[in-house]
């Protein structure tokens, strides 16, 4: 057995790769059933017993081409107004090769008059016509039917493969198949003729070739089909190897459509063929949403690496499915969450993604989207939290609809694409956070549209593990955390309510407690002490508002670093926006050495305003845990400090601190009142929001033997 490469058969564009399995089913059917092939790379393979000289001549010489024919479309040869360059020599053809056409032939002519036909059918007539040559016509003819048209419910429905039944607008793809033949052969004799051999070369080991004919390829090559800017001059015409065009549409005959119920909100009888779901533009950079509403569909086309014998590639073509859980998937991003288990499963290193778009005017293109590697994405798991209740399916539904606000249609879009990333193998942190990121955004965007909110519910729980694989161990990433750890935190960022019967947030539109807007972090972040200060005098002034989870506070390093404007808010506002909607962990391991540089420096110094204010931004039982604060302590945050901070005025806050903290006994020496530096009251107070870790705290407290603490 030896491999020969097929240099000329590619995963792209799609007529190379149709013409790989064409060559592949053609040579398993007519000249060696135990065939095998497989995808070296970007050429395709054939293992055989066979010479490359052999093969060609099988193919020259032996080859009998497919009964591919379309009685049921306008311009397929069989009408009076028609081409029949190719379907009168080859209907009225004796050479033993094109026998299975010539009787095909007669065989759909009689059906035309048993219908009185002599013209393309109406819509009424075409089922008649159709389920009348599913009775009458070859096992070989009956492929090509299935391949292109499928009855469901007694309407045709059409794969987007093979465009509407065999044609794209005004191409028929049969018609020209049968001209193509009658290029390469002889349609009396059989005999390859003219540049038949040539172009073979070309074809199958891309050899140079003599010349191209100018003819139309259809929506299988988009750069063939020539026209304005198609070349280095203003315009070319479309030119093809006729081979290209035979083998191509021999290899479509692997695809054969199947009617299926499948279990859908719908609960529709729908087509089903092989890899082939909704478009979708996420994971692609030439396709745009709007593409994607007028796109025929997606195809994702199987690359193996092992060599399979033929039967084998079938079975996969008639399976020929991918699931997300219990159902099928439906869109490019459902498939390429199920790509990894499906390759495993199958044997298929990889996918090649088309999308059916519509280019060049009116005409559909096969255009290349994406190449997706079979290999499992442990990330993906994390897009089935947003399956709960439907949220994903209503999110994307009202995103698509025409009423739907310019910033949730743009969000969805870019939430689409984080996915499609996290389905990517080795995916990164970076991918998570940006996906965590826009989930928030997403929340953002329905928080301020009605519509949304009664059309999407709240995004559910999110899983722990967002935060534990999302991790960067950045100054950022702990201050949102810490933030988030505050109790009903996501009440001040969404108009939400918790509901205790079941045990889930819920929209709230007149909530008293959502404050978050547009504004700075600084601004919003301020907007919430006040926020939770009135809501603790309101049930009394014995509340504690800033009591959080120590475990995940933040370290007094990432405070500095906010207090400094080193911080990137905008990141912080993101994943705060976002890890409110997270069941949060008790606590995050340690990042390894390498990553905690910053935590191995000495702890910046801190404003002293800081230092004596952050008690207030705590708990007494903290503070009394940590042996700083007295048993009998009285012990709550003065509503006079976060007034005075908004305003600036730090000096007359932190000497209100100072004094409340002796009188407590917190500690601090006998002595006038420190002076500190720091002049911005707002940007301080938004610091003090943010929960910090029970070392840090206990480092910026005094004992009473500690010395005065010096200014800073």
């Amino acid at each position: 057995m030896s491999e020969i490469i097929l240099a000329g058969c590619t995963p792209t564009p799609l007529a190379n790769y149709l013409k790989a399995l064409g060559i592949f089913r053609l040579v398993a059917e007519q000249k060696d059933s135990a065939v095998k092939a497989c995808w070296r790379g970007e050429q395709f393979a054939l293992v055989t017993p066979f010479s490359r000289d052999e093969l060609t001549q099988f193919f020259l010489d032996e080859y009998r081409p497919t009964p591919v024919l379309a009685p049921w479309n306008g311009g397929s040869g069989f009408f009076p107004n028609d081409n029949k360059d190719g379907f009168d020599p080859l209907s009225k053809s004796t050479a033993a090769r094109f026998q299975p056409i010539a009787e095909a032939i007669g065989i759909a002519t009689q059906a035309l008059a048993d219908l009185r036909l002599n013209e393309k059918p109406d819509l009424d007539t075409k089922p008649r016509l159709l389920m009348a040559l599913r009775a009458m016509v070859s096992e070989a003819a009956l492929s090509w039917l299935d391949a292109a048209v499928v009855l469901s419910g007694g309407e045709p429905a059409y794969p987007p493969l093979l465009g509407t039944g065999g044609n794209d607008g005004r191409l028929d793809f049969t018609n020209n198949f049968l001209q193509r033949l009658v290029e390469l052969f002889d349609p009396t004799t059989g005999a390859a003729i003219g540049f038949s051999s040539g172009w073979l070369g070309n074809a199958l080991f891309a050899h140079n070739t003599p010349r191209l004919t100018q003819k139309a390829i259809g929506q299988f090559a988009p750069g063939q089909v020539g026209g304005a800017n198609a070349t280095s001059g203003f315009s070319i015409d479309s030119r093809i190897n006729a081979w290209d065009f035979v083998l191509m549409l021999e290899g479509a005959l692997l695809f054969v459509t199947a009617t299926g119920r499948r279990l859908e909100s719908d609960q529709q009888a729908r087509l089903a063929y092989p890899f082939t779901v909704h478009a979708n533009s996420s994971g692609s950079g030439s396709m745009a949403q709007p593409d994607a509403g007028s796109s025929r569909g997606e195809i994702w086309m199987p690359l193996w690496a092992n060599p399979a014998h033929l039967d084998e590639i079938r079975a996969l073509m008639a399976e020929g499915r991918a699931t997300v859980g219990r159902r099928a998937a439906r869109d490019g991003l459902d498939f390429a969450r199920a790509v990894s288990r499906l390759g495993t499963d199958r044997g298929v290193s990889a996918f090649q993604r088309y999308g059916f778009m519509v280019r060049n005017g009116l005409a559909y293109l096969a255009t290349p989207l994406a190449r997706m590697e079979s290999s499992r994405a442990p990330s993906a798991d994390l897009i089935n939290d947003l399956e709960r209740g439907h949220f994903l399916d209503l999110l994307r539904r009202e995103a698509r609809g025409k009423e739907a606000p310019a910033s949730l249609k743009r969000t969805v879009a870019q939430l689409e694409n984080a996915m499609f990333m996290l389905t990517r193998p080795g995916t990164g942190r970076p991918a998570i956070q940006r996906t965590l990121i826009l989930l928030g955004a997403v929340m953002q965007c329905l928080a301020v549209s009605r519509n949304g909110q009664e059309a999407v519910s709240v995004l559910p729980k999110l899983s722990t593990a967002w935060i534990l694989d999302g991790n960067d161990d950045s100054a950022e990433f702990r201050i949102a955390l810490a933030l988030a750890s505050l109790p009903h935190m996501a009440a001040h960022v969404a108009p939400v309510l918790w509901s205790n019967a079941n045990h889930r947030w819920q929209w709230q539109p007149q909530s008293r407690l959502h404050i978050w807007g547009k504004g700075s972090l600084t601004r919003n972040l301020v907007g919430i002490v006040e926020r939770r200060m009135v809501e603790a005098q309101r049930r009394g002034g014995t509340a504690e508002p800033f009591a959080s989870h120590a475990a995940l506070g933040a370290r007094r390093t990432d405070v500095h670093q906010f207090l400094a404007e080193r911080t990137d808010d905008t990141k912080i506002a993101g994943l705060l926006q976002s890890m409110i909607w997270v069941d949060l962990p008790d606590a995050v391991p340690q990042a390894p050495l390498e990553r905690r540089a910053e935590t191995i420096r000495l702890p910046a110094p801190l404003p002293i305003a800081y230092s004596v204010l952050k008690p207030f931004f705590g708990s007494a039982s903290l503070l009394r845990y940590l042996n700083r604060l007295p048993p009998d302590a009285r012990w709550f945050l003065p509503q006079e400090i976060p007034r005075l901070l908004v305003s600036s005025q730090i000096p007359k806050a932190l000497e209100t601190a100072w004094r409340r903290s002796r009188i407590a006994g917190l500690g601090w020496p006998v002595g006038d009142c420190p002076k500190t530096p720091y002049t911005d009251g707002p940007r301080l107070l938004a610091a003090l929001s943010i929960p910090i870790q029970a070392a840090d705290l206990a480092s910026l407290l005094p004992r009473v033997q500690d010395q005065a603490p010096t200014t800073a």
